[in-house]
């Protein structure tokens, strides 16, 4: 299962001028106080006086990596958009909980300024939606089912046996067909170039 925690988006909390100028003076595109309480009247305010601040990604990074630190957990994929939608992938070597990502997604947003930056922040954990994309997260599922699609477009299902950074070794598992039943027939040990898939993905057996 993957676990999201959203933060809403943030009106930062503006300069002590009326209207702070998206070109120039002291507070360069910020919202301010006058400008919020504009738009909580539904009266149209100028987008340039709505401009903010672009967060830089090696900024969320930097904070990611100091919450994180050397523990179970890890980040997988952070993307931060020119409007400031900030989305953070988390896995573990034990799993990702809910609190897990409560408390990072608490710990990036109380570390930004609010004064200066206007942003939108989702913390996920790597559910199956997401492949598998670190060497980590394939030693992490040592022993498990994955499906790989590899870059010709081809696929093949096994279990997954060694993980290394230049390739992967899995027994491949063959679903045959018999009258009424399928059943699950283990094939040959593969041997994978990393460099020849454009896909892993964790399979769940039931």
């Amino acid at each position: 299962m993957s676990y999201i925690c959203t933060a809403i988006v943030r009106w930062c909390n503006g300069s002590t001028a009326d209207f702070g100028s998206a070109g120039s003076g002291s507070n360069p595109g910020r919202i301010t106080r006058k400008v919020r309480e504009l738009i909580s009247r539904g009266q149209r305010v100028p987008s340039f006086f709505t401009l903010v601040k672009m967060i830089e990604k090696k900024e969320i990074e930097k904070l990611v990596d100091e919450h994180l630190g050397n523990g179970a957990l890890f980040p997988v994929y952070i993307k931060v958009s020119a409007e400031n939608s900030i989305k953070i992938v988390i896995d573990g070597d034990n799993g990702v909980t809910i609190d897990d990502c409560i408390a990072l997604s608490r710990f990036v947003e109380h570390n930004l300024d609010r004064d200066k930056e206007d942003f939108e922040l989702s913390v996920l954990s790597a559910g199956l939606e997401h492949p598998l994309s670190l060497l980590r997260q394939y030693r992490k599922n040592l022993n498990r089912s994955v499906k790989i699609l590899f870059n010709e477009g081809k696929e093949v299902c096994g279990k997954l046996l060694k993980a290394d950074e230049n390739s992967i070794t899995i027994q491949e598992e063959i679903v045959k067909q018999y009258k009424k039943n399928k059943k699950t027939i283990l094939g040959d040990i593969l041997k994978i170039p990393l460099s020849e898939i454009k896909q892993t993905r964790a399979v769940v057996s039931f």
